[in-house]
């Protein structure tokens, strides 16, 4: 009963905390306005710019900023106790996350739908913006790299999932199609897409059930996944990177709309069915492990884990999404900012996403810290409970991220056999959620990663954003990269390259090829989390300039400034210690350029009070959208 109390205290906090202190965030802070004209209106060109329903965008950012990072995260940190872990969720989630992403989004939609880094540029001064874009490109390029991997890895240990994630593809494909095309209510087209997301999860399985009628269908079911099991690493990561080409320069209605869209329709119902499990094993017990009562097995706090570093202050390291995290600042100003067709819409996309990812995190502690406890006896036979743990969560060198993802899968299957459904198909339905979660992550990133590289592109040829590069840079070998092709191209090309070396400590061989991504891991971390504070001290100056209390900024400010740089000079005299000059080098790097920053913000700070920046003034939308409002063609999916 322990570990449902333990979600239900969750659910009402979160809850609470949106109801109030993102109201008020909404309504007395930033006075969101509904007839206030947005991006998605003013510069509509049907590919990035699309008024959107609130239901489809919130699907786009929740499942594009919860990617693997509330999984991972959660489940290693829990190493530290259940009770640290829990807390920092919520009061990270509720106090700053979800504070920072919907403060972003709003800062970006009253800004042209400008990314983070174009707008630090306009509320500080051109050199915050250029440092602001290296950064985000330096941080992009790991998770495009690391995000292929994950998802191999993912395909390669629940081979199951594999063929779900990929059918999901012309499934968006159609819904996107027929909606925008003909028009017409979200409902009906949304509950067939459900269904047939399901149908493909219950044929990735091997078709339960199917026993009866010779098992053909299954028996080539398996022996497709076998195949997929045996693929290189190398090679799936260039499958995914291909397809996250494709999606990041087609328009966003046309694929990255509808498959976020459904893929969330997916991910909170697996998320209501690992809740309904829970609840079933917390009162009959689980059936992976005989009947073996469900109890929180992870201790309550651990303060000296073996092989662990210090709890302060790499818990507010280890977990980032799920309480508060750089990378969601990107999604939020980079596509979200984009597609809103309504200021109000913020609060729900921006607050209410992140409070839905902290209860996923919650749900991870759980799954980790009891679930777990109910068996897993294809890699530890005959071992449950607090002994299963133990086996697991020995040493924290041994926990990697490959193991935690493992944990979380198995943890939740078990709740899950609680309530009846069959054990591999449980797998498979929570594969499916990891995947999925990582992929809808990956394809936006990319898209992102365009927008950063034609914008420091565009930057380093001397235009200004919005507007072509001058005359005198039309020859630039740069100017390619202004492009979406171009600026798309580059991002997967250099994100492959990466990942095409072995991971620290392996040698060059064909098995080894696609870990890459390992090698700059370890910084991702602490730079994900100064992101969001450096991301802060954009809101701050917004804040600033228009006379609103900044407190509710600047505290979380020097929090995710102080507790990030302290990890990472902890790092570098680690790597620098066990020889890891490379790595050493980079991570200094990066602290002085974010150190750079906050030294230009605190000599900007007293100077600019009640000063608003220059109005930016949008650039008048393209003639032949401009014609098709005119002519008032149906409602499309973004619209519906």
């Amino acid at each position: 009963m322990s570990a449902l109390l333990i979600v239900l205290i969750a659910a009402f906090c979160l809850a609470i905390g949106y109801l109030t202190y993102g109201r008020w965030l909404a309504t007395c802070v930033f006075q969101l306005d509904p007839q206030a004209v947005v991006p998605s209106e003013s510069l509509r060109d049907d590919r990035d710019y699309v008024p959107t329903s609130p239901a489809v965008v919130f699907g786009h950012h929740f499942t594009s900023i919860a990617g693997t990072g509330p999984i991972v995260g959660p489940a290693l940190a829990i190493m530290w106790g259940w009770l640290p872990a829990v807390i920092w969720v919520l009061i990270g989630s509720i106090l700053i996350g979800a504070m920072h992403d919907m403060a972003v989004l709003v800062v970006s939609l009253r800004n042209r739908g400008l990314t983070v880094g174009e707008v630090a540029g306009r509320l500080l001064n051109p050199r915050v913006r250029l440092l602001f874009l290296v950064l985000l490109l330096f941080a992009l390029w790991i998770v495009l790299a690391i995000f292929g991997w994950v998802i191999a890895s993912v395909f390669v240990q629940f081979p199951e999932a594999t063929l779900p994630v990929f059918l999901q593809i012309p499934i968006a494909v159609w819904i996107g199609l027929a909606v925008h095309r003909r028009g017409g209510r979200l409902l009906g087209p949304s509950l067939l897409a459900l269904a047939l997301m399901y149908g493909t999860v219950w044929l990735g399985a091997g078709c339960p059930g199917l026993e009866w009628a010779g098992g053909w269908m299954g028996d080539a079911v398996r022996s497709l996944n076998a195949a997929v099991a045996g693929l290189p690493v190398w090679g799936w990561v260039a499958v995914l990177l291909a397809y996250c080409y494709v999606a990041s320069v087609l328009p966003v209605w046309m694929l990255l709309q509808p498959r976020d869209y459904i893929n969330s329709l997916q991910l909170v119902t697996s998320l209501v069915l690992i809740v309904a499990g829970l609840t079933a094993a917390a009162f009959f017990g689980g059936a992976a492990g005989d009947g073996q009562p469900l109890q929180l097995v992870a201790p309550m706090i651990n303060l000296e884990p073996e092989g662990a570093p210090p709890i302060l202050p790499f818990l507010f390291v280890t977990i980032a999404c799920g309480a508060v995290s750089g990378f969601h600042c990107l999604v939020s100003s980079g596509t979200s900012s984009k597609q809103l067709r309504c200021e109000t819409d913020a609060q729900p996309v921006g607050y209410g996403s992140m409070l839905l990812e902290a209860f996923l995190a919650i749900l991870v502690i759980v799954a980790v810290g009891a679930g777990i406890g109910l068996g897993w006896p294809q890699e530890h036979p005959g071992l449950t409970g607090t002994a299963l743990w133990q086996e697991i969560y020995a040493n924290w060198t041994k926990v990697t991220g490959g193991t935690a993802i493992a944990a979380f899968v198995v943890g939740s299957g078990n709740m899950l056999e609680a309530i009846g459904i069959d054990a591999v198909m449980a797998r498979a339905i929570v594969g499916v959620l990891v995947a999925s979660f990582a992929g809808t992550t990956l394809d936006t990133a990319t898209r992102l990663q365009r927008y950063v590289v034609q914008e420091l592109a565009g930057t380093l040829l001397g235009s200004t954003a919005g507007k072509p590069a001058s005359a005198a840079s039309a020859f630039n070998p740069l100017r390619w990269l202004t492009t979406s092709h171009g600026a798309t191209l580059f991002a997967v090309l250099s994100a492959f390259g990466l990942a095409l070396f072995p991971a620290p400590g392996k040698s060059w061989s064909y098995d080894n090829l696609g870990t890459g991504g390992l090698i700059l891991w370890p910084l991702f971390g602490a730079t994900n989390q100064l992101l969001a504070g450096l991301s802060l001290i954009v809101i701050a100056f917004y804040l600033l300039r228009r006379g609103l209390p900044t407190w509710l900024a600047v505290v979380p400010m020097l929090f995710m400034l102080v507790m990030p740089a302290w990890a990472l000079v902890l790092d570098i005299r680690r790597w620098h210690a066990g020889g890891s000059l490379g790595l050493a080098a980079v991570a200094a790097g990066m602290l002085a350029l974010e150190a750079w920053m906050v030294v230009e913000a605190a000599l900007l700070w007293p100077k600019v009070r009640g000063v608003l920046e220059e109005t930016a003034t949008p650039p008048q939308p393209r003639p032949q959208i401009a014609a098709k409002r005119r002519t008032g063609r149906p409602q499309t999916l973004s619209e519906g």
